[in-house]
């Protein structure tokens, strides 16, 4: 199961040099704005030294671990609602990802130009924040049109939905992101189908010149803002990230060693997307295949044999849960059976992170 990122922020803010960085997928990268016309897609293996471990241990035909899914975007500019830049239409990509990764350029370069004439962090954030929000206000303007004419009709669905759409409409109005109002799950767009990127959790991405870090100034404004939005903040230096991509493994590993890089981008990357989204990871090892999964914390057995196959969820039965770390001390599913490592779990189970399980389904 892949975890689905959307790459926004300003031209020139080091979108498509992370976005190399994070999937090796080479983007289009130049000193100019807009660069990213059309969108890119790239897709990354999540490392999980458990999985690895696992496989070690059972000897699978087939090891598929869960990946990341990015999906870069041309840079916004302020007024991009009104048509300045190229506009906000390819903000259609992102729409359907699970988390936003905004990248805010916090490094000064004079060969780089900066759309605004400066670095500002905190000032360029709530730029591509302000332009998210009118494409939402966009979105749930035309959809209570849409709503309200089937409301008339007599749909009691569509007249609830046009309650909903008039609170959001009004909250986006008034300048709110919707993820800024704490909805109950029942009030929230997505339990309606309607899918806003100002609704979506945020992880802000510090691009720092080389030889910079996290005591600059611009990150710690950015630091603010993102801890005033309960939203979370990963410092990179892109360019460097992407150049290390470019080398094979061993040498890359001894210039990070020479560097000083204790940690690339993508699992710091991975590690804060998956606290923000909740996330924990589950394995299973049907037909010769180890497989690591993705849900969100909480998630119900049957729900997660869902993620498998649909028909999973409808036909659960059962599921025969071993702990990865118990099952690597035991040796083997048979020891860990043995000494009682393997439990028998229901339909209110909530899965947990690093079970192993088999799920039983019915016919």
């Amino acid at each position: 199961m892949s975890t689905k990122l959307g790459l926004v922020g300003l031209p020139n803010a080091g979108k498509s040099t992370l976005f190399n960085a994070l999937t090796a997928g080479h983007a289009a990268v130049a000193p100019y704005p807009f660069t990213t016309i059309d969108q890119h897609v790239g897709v990354a293996p999540v490392a999980d030294a458990r999985l690895d471990a696992l496989a070690a241990l059972l000897l699978p035909e087939r090891v598929i671990p869960t990946t990341l899914e990015v999906v870069d975007i041309a840079g916004l500019v302020k007024g991009a609602s009104q048509g300045e830049g190229l506009g906000n239409q390819f903000l259609s990509h992102v729409f359907g990802v699970d988390a936003l990764l905004h990248v805010v350029r916090c490094f000064e370069e004079e060969n780089v130009a900066h759309p605004m004439g400066g670095t500002d962090p905190a000032r360029d954030a709530e730029v591509v924040n302000t332009e998210l929000l009118l494409k939402d206000l966009e979105v749930v303007q035309r959809r209570k049109e849409k709503e309200q004419k089937l409301a008339k009709s007599g749909d009691k669905k569509a007249a609830a939905l046009v309650e909903r759409l008039a609170a959001w409409d009004t909250a986006l109005g008034a300048g709110r992101t919707i993820r800024s109002l704490s909805l109950a799950p029942e009030q929230h767009p997505g339990t309606w189908g309607v899918d806003l990127l100002s609704a979506k959790p945020v992880l802000y991405a510090a691009n720092v010149g080389e030889g910079s870090g996290s005591s600059e100034p611009s990150v710690a404004a950015l630091r603010a803002l993102a801890e005033r939005e309960g939203a979370r903040v990963v410092v990179v230096c892109a360019k460097l990230e992407a150049e290390l991509m470019e080398l094979p493994p061993a040498d890359r590993t001894e210039m990070m060693r020479e560097l000083g890089v204790k940690e690339s981008v993508l699992p710091q990357v991975i590690r804060e997307g998956s606290a923000l989204l909740s996330l924990i990871t589950f394995f299973t090892t049907a037909s010769k295949i180890l497989q690591a999964w993705t849900v969100p914390r909480g998630t119900k057995a049957p729900q997660a044999a869902g993620t498998i196959h649909t028909d999973f969820e409808r036909k659960f039965i059962r599921a025969e849960v071993i702990q990865a770390q118990a099952l690597l001390q035991c040796g083997s599913e048979a020891n860990a059976k043995a000494q009682g490592f393997l439990r028998l779990e229901g339909k209110d189970y909530a899965v947990q992170d690093g079970d192993v399980i088999h799920f039983r389904v019915g016919s």
